[in-house]
């Protein structure tokens, strides 16, 4: 049963809120916005930082979690603490994507995002665009508990990209003269 594709931006209260430490974490970003745009999910972004902002987290998270923000995603680099300090704020999921900046590459973040103390969990993600589209996606599941026609898009979503593999691997073997038998 294919639910409806949502088309552009969905409009309503932000069910997942995306906090930037810098502007410089957007294109990658922007990987994380794209994936809750096709599943149709309201979502609210800012830049703030955990150490040069604080008291900026703090009211953006509580303001967003009083009114209905059900996922919150972190994405910083270096020190990366901006996860765990949206996790001390509220007690929604707080996903966190460590930002791939020099001289580590986001092993410094990945290392700070996924090394929070006893009862402050984030779940994280890979760094870069990786854990970006995969903290939208997660997101989308984490909202879709509630929802089961956004359950039912990511199913659908899953169900494209299985085809599109089978539909590669067919023309691969095409291409290179093989039985098209296995599918």
């Amino acid at each position: 049963m294919n639910a409806s594709k949502p088309q552009g931006k969905p409009t309503g209260p932000a069910r997942v809120c995306i906090l930037m430490g810098s502007d410089s974490d957007l294109p990658v970003m922007r990987k994380c916005m794209e994936q809750l745009d096709k599943l149709g999910v309201a979502w609210d972004a800012v830049v703030a930082s955990a150490h040069r902002t604080p008291d900026r987290v703090q009211r953006y998270v509580r303001e967003k979690d009083a009114a209905g923000c059900l996922v919150f995603v972190a994405a910083a680099g270096g020190a990366a603490h901006l996860a765990g300090a949206v996790a001390a704020q509220t007690t929604r999921p707080v996903l966190g994507v460590p930002m791939a900046v020099p001289p580590f590459n986001g092993l410094d973040a990945l290392f700070s995002t996924v090394q929070m103390p006893p009862g402050m969990p984030v779940g994280t993600l890979a760094a870069g665009e990786y854990g970006a589209t995969n903290a939208g996606i997660l997101a989308a599941q984490i909202v879709a508990v509630g929802d089961p026609d956004l359950a039912e898009r990511i199913r659908d979503d899953r169900d494209a990209m299985r085809a599109k593999v089978v539909e590669k691997n067919t023309k691969m073997r095409q291409d290179l003269g093989l039985p098209s038998e296995f599918v």
